[in-house]
Order: structure tokens, then C-alpha cells, then sequence
């Protein structure tokens, strides 16, 4: 019955437009892409209508054609490896329009991490005002057999880990349900938040573009992404039949772990329809590091998907089944399971998506979105029994329209979105339970000469129901809770003549607490723990505070950002010191709720120098601390009225030299750096810092029919010994040794 609520609501809502409204005429717009300095064709070059998310790669002869395009004013985007972002208005007036393009080469342009214009929207796959993104060269530098690896070299960002497969990024000391991981603008589907020892479901090697928000685009996503919204763009559903059949394949090695990785993604054009696959498989052995190899750190993993694009004059309607397979060890611990444990990880998804083109002076497009996860997760002991079992059924529908002028109001969005999870656990005391969440949003911007601002509002109602009541259970009142409330969210940015640009975000968060944090209760033996659920917990309310300055030339980008985070009733699993009476192995961690501030600052830069070299770095620090109550201080004997927050990232930073030519070259190597963290929560132990130094290489071909791109990667060159602060197994062994890792990459 429920998922025919969802199907109901998504087909209503995305076909109530048909008729008068929608888009009687479409038009083809196309050109010729061409080397600014030489006026030879471009070929394999990447162009993107921004606010519809039609997409297209220019062909051999630098030509390129995007189809089904109605009239108005658009952003179109043009990125290739090795030349400069373009970014240019268009307008198409009710007749096919042509429009060349000249892209000029640069050492730097797109390559590095780019903050999109502010009056930039990327729509369907893509995330609405993005406020960083990685792709082409910088993703491939940093591409990581997790996506929290591939992200952990940007400023503030860090990854909680457990060996080689399970990692989670952390953005400014926040991580878990405050971090919401999307793939193509929809939810993972998993419950990676819920514990260090469970991965991530999306697989970074075939990403085309990493994106990253905060402030009022996250909320168009959830009302308690106060970390931010990372949404991995593999367009699994196309939005454009290209001309021609396209894509790209890819071969990846590393030594650290004998690891191997292979990718391919195709698209064939079939008459009105667009047919694309997305392939791809991992697998590596042990972990080395300084100190010998890590037990029981192997995985092998696959991330696979079809999809089928309907496209025509009114847009387009599409679907996708994807599958994620991983099966991967947790090392050995003295307390919990001294063997290890092997998990087996399993999620089948099915996906639908719409578009539709209005033709009213109100409405733009209309968006709707439907998509069924089923997710399994067993974690198996070594005698080869069952330990625990995850089951979740995720169930998600949304339909979000963006709007014309209004008044003063330049542009927005807005929409409805639900959601119902099927949640069970085998071998604990957690009872199964499922979770009904509703929502609604709106996202306005208006420009006022050189001030941009951007505002959003959330409502969510979300109900948390326990199969059956337990009100005598051991952990208290197990019974059906429910919360709502309104996030909020504003933004400024004010641009002045000199490429200076000022600005401030605010974001005014709700979380409610998860099905974990009520209702659990049993050992979790992978993650060293004992959960204690606590039904009787609050929902966790955050104020995230940010000022920024930026400076941007041809030459030298960067930014200064200070940031405050302030929770009324910061959400966590504690960790009591008290072993658990029926497993005495294990600590208890309880489920609680206390007052807490994050705050800190970060800072990132680079600077092109002699046409040919740069030179980039960040830095970054969060300060993290919690309420002590009187109560807590009389029990301990603790005398202060705050304490640091557990698992916080010390101070980190690193710095860059590279070497670019225009024939495809580049050399490089950095240096990273984390400080000592000492100021560690209850029963943590205190992190040395490091020092470490890698160096990497990239070089591409660019032929008539093929572009192929070579990618070489030296990490911790010297073999030296560190621990990660977020790592729970940092106490028992180090990070990885020395690691070469090597990738090639083929476009057609």
C-alpha cells in the first residue's frame, strides 16, 4: 500500500502539467568547439545546459548538438581537461540556435575545485547552487577506493574509518545523519551514518563530478544537513539522446593493498531513447603499512546500473535498477572479536525520473523522483555464524518545480518530498521499526545589483514507529514518536569591482532522532560497542553560523571562512566506560543528548605563477566541546563545565607544488601535516601528529576518436607511520604505508 502512496504521488504530481502547459516547442541548440589560440577543434569537451541538466560531449570534429531545448535564457557550461571553464548566457528564441564556443588552455581552470556562480543552478542530477565541485584532473588526483578518501584533501573535510572499505566523510568535525550523501541528487539508501564499521553504497570510480552545499541548497535535500550535502553525479538516467554513442573506461591499481579497479560507462543513443550502462569492480587484499599488513581488511565490491531515457520536446522520463555488492573485513580487536568480522553488503535499487518543460510565465520545469532501496547488511563472526543483520527498505518520492521571476525574487524552487523506511535487526534487542517522514521546501534568491541572497524553508514531520510497543523494555518506554519542525536558512554574498566577494550564511537546523538512537539495544560486535537506545530523546536543533572572503582572479582563488555551530541537543552514542553486564567485552554506549558548540576556521588558496606552475594549500581547524551537567560533574568528579567532543579532527593542513604544460603534463607534490590532538573526549586516548609527503603525475592524449588520460599517484612516499584521529582502529594499528596507485582513463 505504501509503495503505491509513493508511484501514486510521484506520476500524479510530475503528469499534472500535461496539456496546455506543458512546452508545445523544443529546439536544438549546437556548435563548434575550438581551441581559442590554434582554432583546432576540441574534441571530448563537456557542455551543460545548467538550469535544465541537459547534457552532451562534443565529438571528434569538436561538435556538439543538445536536443529537446525550449525558449528562454539559459547558463551553458563548457569544461574540458586542460582548458578554462566557460560559462556564458544564452538565450534561444523559439528557432534552433547555433552557438561556437573558443575555450582557452590554462594549468589551472576547471581542474581545481570550483565554488559554481552563485546565480549557477544544476538541476536533475545535479545539485541546485553548489558550492564546491571536483572534477577531471583533481578528481582523478585524489580518487580514493572510498568516496570519504576521495574528498579527505579538502579544506575541512576528514574521513571516520574502519580499515579499507568502511569510510564516511566528516566536514568540519561533522559527520553521521549531519552529512547527507546523495547520488544523483537522490539518498544512498544505506546506514552508513549509524556506525563507523558500515560503508558507504556509492562507488567514486566512475563519478563524473563530486559536488558539495551548505546553507540554503542543503535544504532543499533535509533540514539537518548542517555539515553539508555531497552528491556524487554518475547521470545513471540521461537527460540528452547524444548523437553518437559515448563514454569512458577505466583501470585503476594500487600497491598498499595488491587493489585493482575497473569502470565502464557507456551511452548509446536508440532513436528517442538513450540506453546507458555504468559498470564497475573492486577488490583488494590486506592493508600494508609500516608495521605489517593490517588482518582482515580485504573487499571486493561491484556498483552496477542500467538505464533507460525516454526524451522528447517535453522533456524527458527515464528509469535505472543499480545493484551495490561488497563483501569486506573488520581487522581484529581484543574486546568484541578478537578473529574479526566479515561483512556482507548488499543493496538493489530501483529508480524513476522526470522531466518537464512549462511554457508559463510562472513555472520552468517540473521534477519528480521515485526510488525503492533494498538494503542488507550482515556482519558474520569467524566461526562463520551470524553476529547482526541490518535489513532497510527505503522508499522515497519527490516532485519540485522551479519557478520564473517573481517580483523581486530572480528565481527559486520549491517541492514536496516523503519517505517511509522498513528498518529490522537480527541478533540484538532492537526491535524492528519503521520511519514515515514528510517534507516540504522552498529556496528563493534575488539579486540587488552586486548583493546576491538566498533564503530556504523546511517543514519535516517525521514519525518513528516501533513494530510493537515495549513500554517494560530495558532500555525504557519503547513507543511510536513523533517530531516536526521548520529548518531555515539565509544567505549574502555581496561582490565588489576588485574580485572581492563578502559573505555570510546561516542555517538554523532539525534532526530528528534516528530509529538507532531510540530503539537500539545489543552488541555490535564490529564496531566494539554495546548501543543503548534512549526513547526518550529530543530532537537535536543546530545554529550553523559562517562568514566568508573570497578572491578570485586568472590567476590566484581563494577563500577564508570562520565558522560556529551551536546545538541545543547534540545527538551521540557515549561511550560510558562501564562494561556491559551481559557482555562485559563490550562498553556501553548510550544514546544521549547534551548542549554543544563546534566552531573554526579554514582557509584555502592557489596561486598560478610563471604561466606554467602553481601553488595551492589549505588549512583547517574545529574546536569542539559539550555541556557537562552538575549532575555529571558530581558523579565523576569532573570540575569543568565543558569537555571535547569524542572523535574531532586536529589541526590539519597541506601544501602543493604542480607543474603544468599545455601538452598535458603534470608533476607535482604536497605535503600534509595534522597536528596533535589531545584535546579528546571521555575514555579517548590522545593522536600524534604527522607529517607526510606524496607526489602524483598526470598526463593525457588527445587523439581524433579517443582522449586518454594517465593518472600516477605516490602516497606517503617515505613509508611513515601515522594514526588517523576519526580511525576506530587507530589505538590497535596505523594508517597505510606507501601506496602507488596508478589510473588510466579512456573517453570516447
Amino acid at each position: 500500500m505504501k509503495y503505491a502512496i509513493f508511484i501514486i504521488l510521484f506520476l500524479a504530481g510530475t503528469f499534472s502539467f500535461s496539456g496546455t502547459v506543458l512546452a508545445e516547442n523544443s529546439y536544438l541548440l549546437s556548435g563548434t568547439i575550438t581551441d581559442a589560440e590554434t582554432g583546432e577543434p576540441i574534441t571530448f569537451a563537456y557542455v551543460h545546459i545548467e538550469e535544465l541538466n541537459r547534457t552532451t560531449v562534443a565529438d571528434v570534429n569538436g561538435q556538439y548538438e543538445i536536443k529537446n531545448v525550449p525558449s528562454g535564457n539559459f547558463t551553458l557550461s563548457i569544461h574540458r581537461i586542460g582548458y578554462r571553464t566557460l560559462t556564458k548566457e544564452i538565450a534561444i528564441k523559439e528557432a534552433d540556435e547555433i552557438v561556437d564556443v573558443q575555450l582557452r588552455p590554462t594549468v589551472a581552470g576547471s581542474e581545481s575545485v570550483d565554488v559554481v556562480g552563485q546565480q549557477e543552478q544544476l538541476e536533475g542530477s545535479n545539485l541546485e547552487h553548489a558550492s564546491k565541485k571536483m572534477v577531471g584532473s583533481d578528481l582523478r588526483r585524489n580518487l580514493g577506493s572510498t568516496l570519504s578518501q576521495t574528498l579527505s584533501n579538502l579544506a575541512g573535510f576528514d574521513e571516520r574509518s574502519m580499515g579499507s572499505a568502511p569510510g564516511r566523510p566528516v566536514i568540519r568535525g561533522l559527520g553521521d545523519e549531519r552529512v547527507l550523501i546523495l547520488q544523483d541528487g537522490m539518498r544512498s539508501g544505506d546506514v552508513s551514518a549509524q556506525s563507523s564499521d558500515h560503508a558507504v553504497t556509492i562507488d567514486p570510480v566512475s563519478a563524473q563530478e563530486v559536488e558539495i552545499a551548505r546553507g540554503p541548497a542543503a535544504l532543499a535535500y533535509g533540514s539537518n544537513a548542517i555539515g553539508g550535502v555531497i552528491n556524487v553525479v554518475r547521470n545513471q538516467i540521461e537527460s540528452n539522446v547524444p548523437s553518437r554513442i559515448t563514454g569512458s573506461a577505466t583501470l585503476n591499481g594500487e600497491s598498499v593493498n595488491k587493489g585493482l579497479s575497473a569502470a565502464l560507462d557507456v551511452t548509446i543513443p536508440i532513436k528517442e531513447f538513450a540506453l546507458s550502462f555504468d559498470l564497475n569492480g573492486r577488490t583488494g587484499s590486506d592493508i600494508s603499512t609500516p608495521l605489517g599488513e593490517i588482518e582482515n581488511t580485504s573487499y571486493t565490491a561491484t556498483n552496477d546500473a542500467v538505464g533507460l531515457s525516454w526524451v522528447q520536446d517535453w522533456g524527458y522520463l527515464g528509469g535505472a535498477f543499480s545493484t551495490y555488492l561488497n563483501h569486506y573485513g573488520i581487522p581484529p580487536d581484543p574486546q568484541g572479536h578478537p578473529n574479526g568480522v566479515d561483512i556482507e553488503m548488499k543493496k538493489f535499487q530501483y529508480d524513476l525520473k522526470s522531466e518537464i518543460l512549462i511554457n508559463n510565465d510562472f513555472l520552468k520545469v517540473v521534477e519528480g523522483d521515485f526510488s525503492i532501496k533494498n538494503y542488507t547488511h550482515k556482519e558474520i563472526e569467524s566461526n562463520g555464524s551470524l553476529g547482526t543483520q541490518f535489513g532497510l527498505v527505503t522508499t522515497n518520492a519527490e516532485i519540485k518545480a522551479q519557478h520564473n521571476g517573481l517580483g523581486f525574487l530572480d528565481s527559486g524552487s520549491f517541492g514536496i518530498w516523503g519517505e517511509v523506511e522498513d528498518y529490522a535487526v537480527i541478533g540484538s534487542g532492537t526491535p524492528d521499526a519503521n520511519s514515515y517522514k514528510l517534507a516540504a521546501f522552498l529556496i528563493e534568491e534575488a539579486d540587488f545589483g552586486n548583493l546576491h541572497l538566498e533564503g530556504g524553508l523546511r517543514f519535516e514531520w517525521i514519525m518513528n514507529q516501533p513494530v510493537e510497543d515495549e513500554p517494560d523494555s530495558p532500555i525504557g518506554n519503547i513507543r511510536s514518536r513523533t517530531f516536526s519542525a521548520l529548518a531555515s536558512s539565509f544567505a549574502g554574498i555581496y561582490s565588489f569591482e576588485n574580485q572581492l566577494s563578502l559573505g555570510v550564511s546561516l542555517l538554523h537546523s532539525f534532526r530528528a532522532p534516528s530509529l538507532e538512537e531510540l530503539y537500539s539495544e545489543g552488541p555490535h560486535l564490529a564496531s566494539y560497542s554495546y548501543e543503548i537506545g534512549n526513547p526518550e530523546l529530543d530532537p537535536e536543533r543546530g545554529l550553523a553560523k559562517e562568514l566568508f572572503i573570497r578572491y578570485r582572479t586568472n590567476k590566484v582563488n581563494s577563500e577564508l571562512a570562520l565558522f560556529h555551530n551551536d546545538f541545543s541537543n547534540y545527538l551521540y552514542a557515549r561511550d560510558t566506560g562501564q562494561p556491559n553486564n551481559r557482555r562485559p567485552d563490550l562498553n556501553n554506549y548510550q544514546f544521549v543528548g547534551t548542549e554543544a558548540v563546534l566552531y573554526g576556521a579554514e582557509f584555502s588558496g592557489d596561486l598560478q605563477f610563471m604561466n606554467n606552475f602553481m601553488i595551492d594549500g589549505s588549512v583547517s581547524y574545529t574546536i569542539a566541546e559539550r555541556m557537562v551537567t552538575e549532575s555529571e560533574q558530581q558523579t565523576t568528579g569532573y570540575d569543568s563545565e565543558s569537555r571535547p567532543l569524542p572523535q574531532i579532527p586536529p589541526l590539519k593542513s597541506k601544501l602543493s607544488f604542480r607543474y603544468i604544460n599545455n601538452d598535458g603534463l603534470e608533476l607535482g607534490t604536497r605535503i600534509r601535516f595534522s597536528a596533535k590532538q589531545d584535546r579528546v573526549g571521555e575514555f579517548e586516548t590522545p593522536t600524534e601528529g604527522y607529517t607526510l609527503l606524496d607526489a602524483f603525475a598526470q598526463y593525457r592524449i588527445d587523439g581524433n576518436k579517443f582522449l586518454h588520460t594517465f593518472a600516477l599517484n605516490l602516497n606517503n612516499v617515505l613509508n611513515q607511520e601515522y594514526y588517523n584521529h576519526l580511525s576506530r582502529i587507530k589505538d590497535l594499528r596505523p594508517e597505510p604505508g606507501f601506496n602507488a596507485n596508478l589510473l588510466y582513463r579512456i573517453y570516447f
